[in-house]
């Protein structure tokens, strides 16, 4: 087993699943390619794994398979190739060819077939073998060495691995498809069987379908939802159960006339990929084609068709001597664009050290200047404060436009950078144009990353060389000013260069579409500079305070473990999962609502809020518990240590690259979580204090997406209700129960706000059942009386589903986009969970813009006002700013101006504004 691993690719999954995943990409003749290249950037990553293993990429032959002649609807709900998809075939099965890879084609079965042969086959046996492949149905090959690895999601599958994902055994998987099904494939299964009870029963029989069906007495004491009316399902399909596992089944015993010494990687064919790579516009797979071709002692020839395609050199420069700065900052000033980057000692941008900055201003060529490298041996390096001092004039230009990647971390680094020593004289950095990390963001946001090296390798086909390369790992892992200026250089060089290369890409992108383009260049990017501001500034903290909630909690969660102990009548660990379980469920005997992969019953969070729901008296003890403990861990314990000894501040940092529909998130401190309906989570917000002579000022949008949703369905009694300042709940409740206005009990009131609120988030008669207290039929009757009252607004989802399902995304009111890729899913559940998303991101999104641009006008007025006040604070749809005393009355009026001004809706944008010392009694 110390061989190299044969690896086995299952190209036809992976085409189906790039095709799908990731942005459509075309030629400028038209010619799809998008999936060509996601397929291709999986082979290349796979083969630097496995320098040294056999290969096959295995694709479904054209035609049908023995399965059609087993069942005649097999696959047959599959909708036909679209041409997008079936014009990628013959270049992409090219292109694996022409990089050395096998390829395996084999009429009559399917490529699972093909692999599963070869990877049981006798030859493989003293090996282990990789799968790498997306489709659930491989799972049943796995065993001692054969693992199933996700080179699209990094993920990987031992036996271990699949009993925990599928709950069954690998040798189980057959039978477990036979009785749930497959919708992809149209296998039927046992109509009513999904995954959990598929899972229950063979745990529970201890086999597959022979050993189920000869037990079926036995399958109603299961603990599996509906035991009792299983068996006689399963006997009334019994004879499709067992097709299913046929067709479930994957062969292994095609027929095959190759060897392992067939698989072996083959030379790329260097002409053959100049060609490729030019018929598909390829130009960075194209230059480094060429480069691999020279080193290899090859010429190729680039066709006519390939003008700009050229064998590139990297020119990057340390410099260490004042000619060769004198020569940068002459091509800096000269420069229309400049790509800048900073390294430093850490990631903490308000104590962080700058060690040295990049410059690049065209592409393949770019500048690292150190500046405090520390390390024995380093050579002389130039004059921080007179470097600085040079730079400061082109970096506080905002004529002379910059790019950076992330670039609001080197905007704070070089503003907190004193030059000098004087801590106040840092560098302002301005005309910051451009941002990579925020243009791949608004180009797709339901992108994973978009950290450089993700959208490098992405969209340049480069992968760049990490920061680990170069300083190590784990505990001996160095700082930057550690590290030989012999890897620093090209390293900080690299990073310039990339950022400018991918801009160029990134901006031609979204200049096709323009309505992304403007939210680039109207809604982020002013933000960077406004969220840097804010960062720098940062809040006060009672750290005193903290310490005194800290022990309070402490002390209730003392009190709630000894009542959790007097309820279990002995005492054990409130943390442990598995005498947690016992408690509950064997000495308590409450209810199992749900289990783990592996059988157990769950005492997860959601599992214990529902009991907690039932009136079990322990889980409700927990629950206040984990609170309590969450509390106290995140916040009181956790916040004095984060204050900055430097500013004796907390200093959050803001990112708006993280979530799919524009919000902002924070980090280190986390401040959009702390509870507001809680008496423990309002004391946290108590500890945020004004310092002496100033107060805290909250402004918060009120009702703000149910205000978009009126607008957006233009729905008039909606509209009637916002414009002329109703309470909506109550006159929701009005409509929904028919009663006067004037006579609506708080129980309506309530009621009617979980139906607005829920409708937004997509809930179903279910859980708005659950959650106002009555059965479902009643919450569905509420349902269809809102819908009769308000039609625009069911006029609106279904427009938007329809609108969802035929373009693949959704749109804010500014043009930003969120991608849908499970909107046309043929399962179901990922369907109706795409359109849920499909409808409300339109809301959470337009919420997060019109918070976005309030933030910029407010920073706006205040820095050409003057005005004793900041921003030190931006949670949901809420800005809470630091204020002189005498000053509380004026910002009060203009905030809530220029926050009501942030967009023009069909109804009125109401802001609530409140000042108190602390957070708590300003909100």
């Amino acid at each position: 087993m110390s061989q190299a691993p044969l690896v086995l690719v299952d190209g036809s999954s992976y085409l189906y699943r790039a095709f799908h995943a990731l942005p459509p990409l075309t030629t400028s003749k038209g010619l799809p390619t998008g999936a060509v290249k996601g397929v291709l950037n999986m082979l290349k990553s796979l083969r630097k794994q496995y320098p040294e293993s056999p290969f096959a990429v295995v694709f479904d032959a054209k035609g049908g398979t023995f399965r059609d002649d087993m069942y005649a609807e097999y696959k047959a709900n599959r909708p036909s190739m679209p041409d997008d998809m079936r014009v990628q075939i013959e270049p992409l099965h090219q292109s694996v060819i022409a990089l050395g890879f096998p390829l395996l084609c084999v009429e009559g079965v399917e490529a699972d077939d093909v692999i599963g042969t070869l990877a049981r086959s006798s030859a493989a046996a003293d090996r282990p073998v990789v799968i790498s492949t997306g489709d659930k149905d491989m799972a049943q090959l796995v065993d001692g060495h054969i693992t199933l690895v996700n080179t699209m999601t990094g993920s990987a599958l031992d036996v271990e691995g699949v009993k925990e994902k599928f709950g069954v055994a690998p040798e189980q998987i057959i039978d477990y498809l036979a009785l749930m099904g497959d919708s992809s494939d149209n296998i039927p299964g046992v109509p009513g069987i999904g995954p959990k009870t598929a899972s229950g029963l063979l745990v529970g029989v201890n086999g597959g379908l022979t050993e189920l069906y000869a037990q079926l007495d036995i399958v109603p004491t299961l603990p599996i939802r509906g035991a009792k009316t299983l068996p006689a399902k399963l006997e009334e399909h019994k004879e499709m159960a067992f097709l299913s596992y046929q067709l479930a089944t994957i062969k292994i015993d095609v027929p095959l006339d190759i060897g392992l010494d067939d698989l072996q990687m083959g030379k790329p064919d260097h002409d053959k990929l100049a060609e490729l790579y030019t018929l598909l516009e390829f130009k960075s797979w194209f230059e480094e084609n060429q480069r691999d071709a020279k080193r290899s002692g090859q010429e190729v020839v680039a066709p006519v068709a390939e003008e700009a395609a050229v064998d590139t050199e990297l020119k990057y420069t340390t410099l260490l001597t004042q000619a060769d700065f004198d020569l940068w900052l002459k091509k800096l000033n000269d420069a229309k664009l400049i790509a800048f980057d900073t390294e430093t000692t850490g990631i903490d941008a308000q104590q962080a050290q700058l060690v040295g900055l990049s410059f690049a201003v065209q592409a393949n060529e770019a500048a690292y200047i150190p500046l405090t490298h520390s390390y024995m041996g380093v050579p002389d390096q130039l004059d921080r404060d007179t470097v600085l001092r040079a730079l400061k004039p082109i970096l506080e230009d905002p004529s002379k436009l910059k790019v950076g990647q992330h670039a609001k971390f080197d905007m704070n680094i070089l503003a907190n950078c004193a030059i000098g020593g004087d801590q106040s004289c840092g560098i302002t950095v301005q005309g910051v144009a451009f941002d990579t990390m925020l243009e791949s963001y608004v180009l797709d946001s339901t992108a994973t990353r978009h950290d450089m090296d993700s959208l490098a390798l992405k969209y340049l086909n480069h992968t760049t060389t990490s920061f680990q390369d170069i300083a190590g790992k784990g505990a001996k892992q160095l700082t930057f000013d550690q590290i030989s200026l012999d890897l620093a250089g090209p390293y900080a060089a690299e990073d310039a260069d990339v950022t400018l290369r991918l801009h160029q890409t990134l901006q031609e992108k979204l200049n096709a579409i323009p309505s992304l383009s403007k939210v680039l260049s109207e809604i982020e990017m002013p933000l960077v500079p406004v969220l840097a501001r804010i960062e720098r500034q940062g809040a006060l903290v009672d750290a005193n305070l903290l310490g005194i909630q800290s022990v309070e909690l402490g002390e209730k969660m003392v009190a709630l473990e000894r009542e959790a102990f007097a309820i279990a009548g002995e005492e054990f660990n409130l943390g442990s999962p598995k005498q947690l379980g016992v408690i509950l469920y064997e000495k308590l005997g409450l209810p199992i609502l749900s289990k783990t992969a592996k059988g157990q019953a769950s005492t997860a969070e959601a599992v214990l809020a529902e009991l907690a729901e039932q009136d079990f008296p322990l889980p409700k003890v927990l629950m206040q518990y984990r609170s309590m403990s969450k509390l106290k861990s995140t916040y009181t314990d956790r916040l004095p240590e984060q204050i900055n000894p430097r500013t004796g501040r907390i200093h959050t940092s803001y990112h708006q690259a993280v979530a799919a529909t524009g919000r902002l998130s924070s980090s280190d401190p986390n401040l959009q979580n702390i509870p507001i309906r809680t008496a423990e989570g309002r004391r946290i917000r108590q500890a945020f204090v004004a310092p002496k002579g100033y107060k805290l000022l909250a402004a918060d949008y009120s009702q703000i997406e149910l205000r978009i949703m009126a607008h957006l369905a233009k729905d008039e009694g909606l509209l009637h209700a916002f414009r002329n300042d109703l309470d909506v709940h109550k006159a929701t409740a009005a409509e929904v129960f028919g009663v006067e206005l004037a006579d609506v009990t708080t129980d309506q009131r309530r009621s009617a706000k979980a139906i607005n609120f829920g409708l937004i988030y997509g809930m179903s008669a279910f859980g708005l059942a659950k959650q106002i207290g009555v059965d479902r039929k009643q919450s569905q009757a509420y349902i269809d009386r809102y819908f009769a009252r308000y039609p625009g607004v069911l006029e609106y989802m279904e427009r938007t589903r329809a609108q969802a399902a035929e373009q693949g995304f959704v749109e804010t009111i500014f043009g930003r986009r969120l991608y849908l890729p499970e909107i046309n899913a043929k399962n179901p559940a990922l369907r109706k969970g795409a359109e849920r998303t499909a409808i409300n991101a339109p809301m959470q999104g337009t919420a997060a813009d019109i918070i976005k641009k309030a933030m910029i006008a407010v920073d706006t007025w205040l820095t050409a006002s003057g005005l004793d006040a900041k921003v030190i604070l931006q949670v949901h749809d809420e800005l809470v700013l630091e204020v002189r005393e005498d000053l509380v009355d004026q910002v009060r009026d203009e905030i809530r101006a220029h926050m009501s001004d942030a967009a023009k809706l069909d109804v009125p944008l109401l802001v609530e504004v409140g000042v108190g010392n602390n957070w708590d009694e300003a909100h």
